[in-house]
């Protein structure tokens, strides 16, 4: 075992015993378990677990971030929007430095077009209702966690009866990409750490195809480091045992019915659409669109655009490691065309980005 400094721990002697009981269960095992959400690869680029557990076990990052995960075709459909006469463009922060094709929205805000970063989409409403002569469109990128603030959003627009708010909704639900890296040979995983945030609003039942189907274990799991480990140990023995189960490691945030109340003001505006993923392509079911009632505050219907040839970027390897297929080391781009400073794909800008993270705890 590497010399680990446990005291740097909040429960260093649960941190020591959890490192013991996944290396007892593993043995000499080799296990491949995906992180789905970002914050759980944050967590453990940041707390060293990568270096600190067995060299057997494997965990990969998935497609947890949803900045990294909206495909070029989707970026360059915002840069179109953005350069509607008159528009404002909002979303959050992370979004507007992802490259598209041949733009990003901060090159357009460069430009002089009027893009701008909020912290949630009732911002932007609040900004449609303070300049009326303004259209202001909301790019939402996001999961399960946030479309309910998206039908919310939504719903505001119209008891106010603003006329000028609508929404680019490029949401997407995690299931559908579990189930296409369950189902790709390259990837191989043996277990899932499904993510908490998302679980919060869904509950558990979405993952249980992953056992049906696939006999594959999932576990979800909090973000701090008892958390990631105790799920890693769960994980590590359901799978050494052979036991495919979903279960909960995170009940003082996940009830196991997830949030019903979410979940209905999400489906009263937004119903499943494909959608495309970078690095999983298009994939049936797996976005959310804005239901034809609310037709009127749909940003794409709303304006048609040209929008223009997507063109991925040369070198850039970031759909393969939202798949798990490689570490973002791997990628011949890492740490030196590409940079958080001087990002080439979108998992090196999202603060939740597989390469972001590798590249700040790399050391």
């Amino acid at each position: 075992m590497p010399t680990i400094d446990f005291a740097a721990f909040r429960d260093p002697d649960l941190v020591r015993a959890l490192v013991a009981r996944i290396r007892t269960t593993l043995g000499d095992r080799s296990l491949n378990l995906m992180e789905v959400c970002g914050t759980h690869t944050v967590s453990i680029g940041r707390y060293g677990f990568r270096s600190l557990l067995p060299a057997g076990l494997h965990l990969l990052s998935g497609p947890g971030c949803p900045v990294c995960v909206t495909a070029n075709a989707d970026i360059d459909h915002a840069v179109a929007l953005a350069r509607v006469p008159g528009a404002i463009i909002t979303t959050f922060g992370d979004m507007i430095r992802v490259p598209g094709s041949t733009s990003s929205l901060a090159a357009e805000k460069a430009a002089g077009r009027d893009v701008r970063v909020v912290y949630s989409p009732l911002d932007a409403v609040a900004l449609a209702a303070a300049t009326p002569e303004r259209e202001v469109i909301f790019m939402g990128v996001g999961f399960e966690t946030t479309a309910p603030a998206i039908a919310a959003s939504i719903l505001e627009a119209e008891a106010q009866g603003l006329t000028n708010f609508s929404v680019f909704c490029v949401h997407k639900t995690t299931p559908a990409a579990l189930r296409a890296i369950a189902d790709d040979p390259e990837t191989a995983i043996d277990g899932f750490i499904l993510p908490g945030h998302v679980s919060t609003i869904t509950g558990l039942a979405p993952y249980r195809f992953l056992v049906d189907e696939f006999g594959i274990p999932g576990v979800v799991t909090g973000f701090e480091p008892v958390d990631v480990l105790e799920g890693v140990a769960r994980l590590v023995e359901l799978a050494c045992s052979g036991t495919p189960a979903i279960e909960n490691a995170y009940r003082r945030g996940v009830p196991d019915r997830g949030n019903p109340v979410a979940q209905k003001l999400a489906s009263q505006v937004l119903e499943p659409c494909d959608a495309t993923w970078r690095g999983l392509g298009r994939l049936p079911h797996s976005g959310l669109a804005i239901r034809d009632a609310f037709a009127r505050f749909d940003a794409a219907r709303r304006f048609p655009v040209a929008i223009e040839p997507t063109r991925e970027a040369a070198g850039c390897r970031c759909g393969d490691v939202l798949r798990g297929v490689i570490a973002p080391t791997a990628c011949p781009l890492f740490g030196r065309a590409c940079t958080p400073e001087n990002p080439v794909g979108p998992c090196m800008v999202s603060s939740e980005g597989s390469c972001a993270a590798y590249y700040r705890f790399r050391d």
